[in-house]
């Protein structure tokens, strides 16, 4: 059943791919501008995405339609419908944020999920508006109601796999361990001397691990490279008001600790200590 349903899916490349880029860049131009309120629609101000917490109130209130129709309450029903079908926009904004940041086949992903999600909210809508009309026979407006959530099942189904399959908004340092072993740190051959160089964002390995270091004055600083929210290299990036700024999404990230301070990122980047000793530089990760 499963690779009956990845075949299906991966069958609608050939239109979501161009749908998807299309998309993305009339969202992007709108979402440019308000930049707050798209941090805030990401969920930045919560720690977690605001779109999986708001799926789970249009889904349940579409069961409960269901539920309500075979019991023939049918004002509860209309009414349960008409507030299903609002909390489904509200969680459509806050994926519309999302998507902007979303790239590759994920995105191609998310654009079938969000067609999916709105041919089942044309559905519902015809439904609520058979429903107004207050026929003696309801049959074809419940039914319909029924298919809508056939296809939103669909939608989540495949929403969940650019989650679970493509980790989009999740936080890519989740399994990292937090050792207290001060470790020997890799510089790129080319440094002078070995010296980090001032406020210039400077990759680094400790380890199996990749780091950011910059120097500002006697302070070294010092973050994982691959940004937490899409892997992005931060040693790519540039140091805006006391940041590191990531080249793929704009996210921010405090030098000093790693805490996050700009979407579309969620989580904070973990920080490392670096020291000097008569081997050279050596880090460890922050236990703050």
């Amino acid at each position: 059943m499963a690779r009956l349903f990845t075949r299906l899916i991966a069958a609608q490349d050939r239109w979501a791919r161009p749908f998807g880029d299309f998309n993305h860049r009339w969202l992007s131009a709108l979402f440019r501008p308000i930049r707050p309120v798209k941090d805030f629609l990401n969920g930045t101000w919560l720690g977690h995405p605001v779109h999986a917490v708001l799926t789970d109130a249009p889904i349940g209130m579409f069961v409960a339609v269901i539920v309500l129709d075979v019991l023939d309450l049918r004002i509860a029903a209309d009414v349960t419908l008409v507030l299903g079908v609002l909390s489904m926009a509200a969680a459509a904004v806050a994926g519309l944020a999302d998507y902007t940041d979303t790239d590759g086949t994920a995105r191609t992903r998310a654009t079938l999920h969000a067609t999916l999600m709105v041919v089942a909210l044309v559905v519902y809508l015809v439904s609520l508006v058979l429903r107004a009309a207050g026929p003696a026979d309801r049959a074809l407006p419940v039914a319909l109601s029924i298919v809508g959530f056939l296809v939103i099942a669909a939608a989540a189904y495949v929403g969940g796999e650019v989650a679970y399959v493509y980790g989009n908004m999740v936080n890519r340092h989740a399994w990292r361990g937090a050792g207290a072993k001060w470790l020997s740190l890799e510089l790129p051959g080319d440094l002078p001397g070995g010296e980090i160089p001032e406020a210039t964002p400077t990759k680094a390995k400790l380890g199996i691990n990749t780091l950011v270091l910059v120097r500002q004055g006697e302070a070294i600083f010092a973050l994982h490279e691959q940004c937490a929210h899409a892997g992005g290299p931060l040693s790519q990036g540039a140091i805006v008001d006391g940041c590191i700024e990531c080249p793929w999404h704009g996210s921010r990230f405090l030098l000093a600790n790693g805490h996050m301070r700009r979407g579309p990122a969620l989580y904070d980047q973990p920080a490392y200590e670096v020291r000097r000793s008569e081997a050279g530089w050596e880090a460890r990760r922050s236990q703050s």
